[in-house]
């Protein structure tokens, strides 16, 4: 079919300016436009600006953190989470004078080193301050205070700044941190909540009922996950090249630290966004508890991933950890 012939669709996608997110490089291929979607994309701060979006109907589909998808659900957004992207996306770092966790046994050892300070995080409900609040929580007592930055990008610039000690947040802070603020990984994504859903797409009910554009964008999605596993290299040149901010070992670091990615729902991804229910709740952030029904609709991408989930493939040459590397 040429492209005369193609039936187009418009497809207005929010996301935001994580690295590891597949909509970068979706925005540097014509693979969208090549299967008649007219990709219209809009950056934001935070999940929960991304939601308040879709609730007045600028965004049909998104890249988001699951716990503020699940919050504005609960508060009426009509939409559901229809495939993954990444697992274990959260990350806490610190100076480079801090021990981490390997050495200290548990988090709330490693916590307790913050006596008196505080820690930086992306803005209220998103998913790292989801974790990071149900962890202060979960130990009572800590003398430390979460600041929530309107823009992730900024608790990198306080902790480069000196004006905080550590910071919670993606991948890319982990490598920033490590590039411009002689800082470390304290907690590793895999220790701060195993298989959390770090991303999804989730899309509105009304962008569902034209089924042919979300599948064919769901290939795609699945078609940039494939690469950033099997070819992360030229998945990194990508990404690098659209954002025209970050260098390809700086977005190939990124991968490493957590190289889980995959458009499926895979049960260890729904179990752990399951997990975020009752925390949600007790935090106030959902005023009512959701079902799984409720948050989401697997049609999609049972039709465009049958086979068995990626998360858990062992990590390509290029993916193994940085100290594997050396």
């Amino acid at each position: 079919m040429s492209e005369k012939e193609l039936i187009r669709h418009k497809l207005h996608i929010g996301h935001l300016s994580t690295f590891y997110h597949t909509a970068f490089i979706l925005m540097g291929t014509s693979w969208l436009a090549d299967a008649g979607v007219d990709a219209e994309w809009k950056l934001f701060p935070s999940g929960p600006d991304i939601t308040k979006a879709m609730a007045a109907g600028e965004v049909d589909l998104a890249y988001i953190g699951l716990p503020p998808a699940m919050a504005a659900i609960a508060r009426g957004l009509p939409a559901r989470c229809i495939a993954g992207g990444h697992v274990e996306g959260t990350v806490l770092v610190a100076r480079g004078k801090y021990r981490g966790i390997d050495e200290l046994g548990d988090e709330k050892a490693v916590l307790e080193q913050f006596a008196g300070e505080v820690v930086g995080c992306p803005p209220a409900g998103s998913i790292h301050d989801i974790i990071i609040r149900d962890l202060l929580q979960r130990y009572p007592g800590l003398n430390l205070a979460v600041h929530n930055f309107a823009w992730a990008d900024f608790a990198l610039a306080a902790l480069t700044d000196g004006e905080i000690e550590a910071a919670i947040g993606t991948p890319a802070l982990a490598v920033g941190a490590r590039r411009f603020a002689g800082g470390k990984i304290v907690i590793p994504p895999h220790r701060l909540w195993p298989d959390n859903p770090s991303y999804g797409i989730v899309a509105t009910k009304n962008a569902m009922e034209d089924a042919e554009s979300i599948r064919s964008f769901l290939r795609a999605h699945e078609r940039a996950s494939a690469m950033i596993r099997d070819r992360p290299q030229e998945a990194a040149r990508i990404v690098a090249q659209v954002t025209g901010i970050v260098d390809e070992p700086y977005v190939l670091d990124c991968y490493r630290v957590s190289p889980k990615y995959c458009a499926a729902l895979s049960p260890a991804f729904v179990a752990s966004t399951m997990r975020f229910v009752p925390v949600l709740h007790a935090l106030g952030y959902m005023p009512k508890p959701l079902t799984e029904g409720e948050i989401f609709d697997r049609r999609f991408i049972a039709a465009v991933h049958p086979e068995p989930p990626h998360y858990d493939l062992p990590a390509s040459e290029h993916l193994r950890p940085m100290s594997e590397h050396g």
